[in-house]
């Protein structure tokens, strides 16, 4: 495809922002299949971009978080701009994040107003949070005119690439199971007030390991720490994944499994994009605005009256929206599903 007049995104520093960005990216195409679309972003979040057949190129920014290098995004940002790109969206709220588009003349940029960016932008737009309550409303409105409404809202859906599967498989040196494979996810890059106890997820993992199935632990290499206790709680019979792939291998992995439990995640979204069966746990946080977009997802959550508090770690310090959630629960709406 030809990327003048193309859309650029800057894609979201969050894996499961980047998830629902996805349904951003399906209603661009929608409206104009032939119009090339690239997205910018961080090392971390770009392999998802290889799960979205709707994008033409991913584009990294070689930046770590906090990042400013105001040098280094300026030649980023012309050689961007030699594309001849008329529109670009820019789904972080950070200044910085508006900075590409703008070196790179990008004649349409839109953004939400804030951090002082909207000189940076051309169409700075107010969010409404009572309108648009969830993430992924707020990104789709960005691509459409203002005051627009998106309808009929495309859940964002990871198609995984021929190949995948086999090739993680063989990373970590596992086959697909014979039994049905419950993944869990019991790390959240947040904070410890997005986490439910890994005593509750060994709850579950022994639960369906007493039935016959198989179960893998996912997460970052910061999350080793919970999962080898969750595999400790069930006598060591999980399978201890965590910190042994990439973003790309985790996801391709996780579309073989037959149901996940997890905390309010990347995993969470990436999980519920692969069409798998999820059981979310929520607890400061809240499934109003980031809930997993599927039919075949259910969120579990208190609805104390201290949350959502959005907070990383409980600021009362009883963090009773996570651990007065009885495993119990969380194995019955497995069994529904």
């Amino acid at each position: 495809m030809n990327p003048r007049a193309g859309i650029l995104v800057v894609g979201p520093a969050w894996v499961g922002d980047m998830v629902l960005a996805h349904s951003l990216f399906q209603v661009l195409k929608r409206a104009s299949p032939a119009t090339w679309l690239g997205v910018a972003a961080p090392a971390w979040t770009l392999p998802l971009l290889c799960f979205m057949p709707e994008v033409d190129e991913a584009i990294a920014l070689p930046f770590r978080h906090g990042d400013i290098k105001l040098m280094q995004r300026r030649r980023l940002g012309r050689e961007i701009g030699a594309r001849g790109l008329a529109r670009a969206i820019i789904l972080p709220n950070s200044f910085k994040s508006a900075l590409i588009p703008f070196f790179a003349g990008i004649p349409q940029r839109i953004g939400y107003a804030g951090e002082g960016r909207s000189i940076l932008l051309t169409e700075a737009r107010r969010l409404d949070k009572e309108a648009l309550p969830r993430t992924v409303d707020r990104f789709v409105a960005l691509g459409l005119p203002p005051g627009a409404m998106a309808g009929d809202l495309p859940s964002p859906r990871l198609t995984v690439p021929a190949g995948a599967v086999e090739a993680a498989l063989a990373a970590v040196g596992q086959k697909r199971p014979a039994a049905k494979l419950l993944a869990l996810c019991p790390g959240a890059e947040y904070g410890e007030a997005k986490r439910w106890p890994a005593a509750f997820f060994a709850a579950v993992a022994r639960r369906h390991l007493a039935q016959g199935g198989a179960v893998w632990l996912f997460g970052s290499p910061g999350d080793r720490e919970i999962t080898e206790a969750v595999r400790a709680g069930c006598d060591g019979r999980a399978v201890n994944l965590a910190g042994r792939t990439d973003l790309a291998q985790a996801a391709a992995l996780l579309s073989i499994a037959d149901a996940v439990a997890t905390n309010d995640s990347g995993l969470m979204h990436v999980a519920a994009a692969l069409g798998r069966r999820v059981v979310a746990i929520y607890g400061s946080s809240s499934p109003a605005m980031t809930p997993p977009m599927s039919a075949d997802a259910r969120a579990l959550w208190l609805a104390l009256p201290c949350s959502p508090c959005y907070q990383r770690v409980c600021p009362l310090g009883h963090l009773d929206c996570l651990r007065t959630l009885a495993p119990e629960r969380v194995i019955a709406a497995l069994e529904e599903a």
